[in-house]
């Protein structure tokens, strides 16, 4: 299986267009046609799906409107792949994309082939400004599909009771014991949080406003698998004090004793990864990730600790270089903290759950038309990640970028890091 996740430096936007529409595709490289088809669970999609539907982004929104004279590759993809932009168009049911056979995977990668020449055209010309942020949107929005569909191939392989590998990474040497956790501190006080408009940014970023904070200290590291199975080990998943009340109905109700993609085998943990099954004896030190918030909420609880807002976060990240262990590190799961003293792992390894929910920043402003439905509405009953992971691409990240999901999620790649007042 080929070694082929590094993606190619940027020079200029139709450099930057063509390495990510580029890096899509060699994403998929170690899939079989029949491996590109697989939907297993109602968060995932088919890789097959993910390569048309971020094709159909830069149809819909650039080459239907700026570039003259253009037909659309084929009538029915604008529905088809339409994800939930309602404005555009109706779209067929998430949960059914698994079952389109039709049309082909030839059929798309010539869509794909057809569009890239298409945008090849418009970019050689001169672009109006708002066609210039929509390719950048473009470009973010396929770097994020980039990232779900790594979610979504792990989760099928996970489903397969073959447990394939999607990728071979070569063995890792990780330390018995991480390093020891510090505490951080941060004095707080009136501060400014949000994206200054320099480079991209998602609506949701902005405006940069005001916060006040009260002194805190942060974790100078994510809470390892060896921690978290002192809190399992502990009664974590028996204990209903340590949880929120829609957290212990999901616990009682899906059945929760462990992370996503654990699993006991011979009297021992196993858990999954990417490049296939992995002994946790072997991961102790290795940031723990695949859990939900109700579970990094009811960590935080146990080890008498909290999770920090998402302010306070962006305070303590926003002076910190934006790297770790990206994708293009080719590990594809969280590694070991360093030991330089301060804080580690605040981009990649593992998305942060943080206290906050997801909502809008004072004054924030949707992008207009069908666009602005790109991430304001959905802004109820989510809570906010910080920070990347290890499958997300280092081109992506920043100390402003704001995920979110529904507490319950684990399918991502999510972990913990702890926060406390200042002592």
């Amino acid at each position: 299986m080929a070694n082929t996740l590094i993606g190619v430096p940027r020079v200029n936007l139709e450099r930057e267009f063509f390495d990510v529409r580029r890096q899509t595709e060699l994403l998929c490289a170690p899939l079989s046609p029949e491996d590109l088809m697989v939907q297993s669970c109602s968060d995932a999609s088919p890789a097959k799906w993910h390569l048309a539907h971020t094709t159909w982004f830069f149809e819909t929104f650039l080459l239907s409107e700026f570039l003259p004279g253009y037909q659309p590759f084929h009538p029915d993809f604008q529905w088809l792949f339409n994800s939930y932009y309602n404005a555009v168009s109706e779209q067929p049911v998430k949960a059914l994309r698994g079952s389109f056979s039709r049309p082909s995977l030839e059929e798309i990668l010539a869509y794909r082939l057809s569009v890239d020449n298409a945008m090849d055209r418009l970019l050689r010309n001169y672009l109006p400004a708002e066609a210039e942020k929509r390719v950048k949107l473009g470009l973010n929005h396929e770097q994020q599909h980039q990232e779900l569909l790594l979610y979504d191939i792990k989760h099928a392989f996970w489903a397969n009771p073959l447990h394939p590998a999607y990728y071979d990474a070569p063995p890792s040497h990780a330390p018995a014991a991480p390093p020891p956790a510090k505490w951080i501190a941060n004095p707080g006080g009136l501060i400014e949080v949000g994206h200054t408009g320099k480079g991209f940014c998602f609506d949701n970023e902005q405006p940069r406003h005001k916060a006040y904070l009260e002194p805190f200290e942060l974790a100078s590291r994510l809470v390892t698998c060896g921690e978290y199975l002192d809190f399992m080990r502990d009664g974590g998943y028996e204990r209903a004090e340590l949880w929120l009340s829609d957290g212990w109905d999901a616990v009682k109700a899906k059945g929760w004793r462990a992370p996503l993609y654990w699993f006991e085998s011979e009297g021992r943990w196993v858990v999954f990864t990417l490049t296939g099954p992995a002994e946790l004896s072997a991961l102790m030190a290795t940031p723990v990730c695949h859990v939900s918030y109700y579970e990094a909420d009811a960590f935080a609880r146990w080890a008498g600790k909290r999770l920090p807002t998402e302010v306070e976060w962006e305070t303590a990240a926003e002076r910190l270089p934006a790297q770790g262990n990206l994708l293009e590190s080719k590990a594809l799961h969280p590694t070991v903290a360093g030991a330089s003293g301060g804080l580690e792992q605040m981009f990649g390894d593992a998305w942060e759950w943080t206290a906050s929910a997801y909502l809008a920043y004072p004054g924030y402003k949707a992008l207009p038309g069908a666009l602005g439905e790109y991430n304001g509405k959905f802004m109820s009953n989510k809570m906010v990640l910080r920070g990347g992971s290890a499958v997300t691409p280092a081109s992506h990240i920043r100390s402003t970028y704001r995920n979110f999901f529904t507490p319950e999620s684990r399918w991502q790649f999510s972990g913990v890091r702890l926060a406390k007042r200042q002592e």
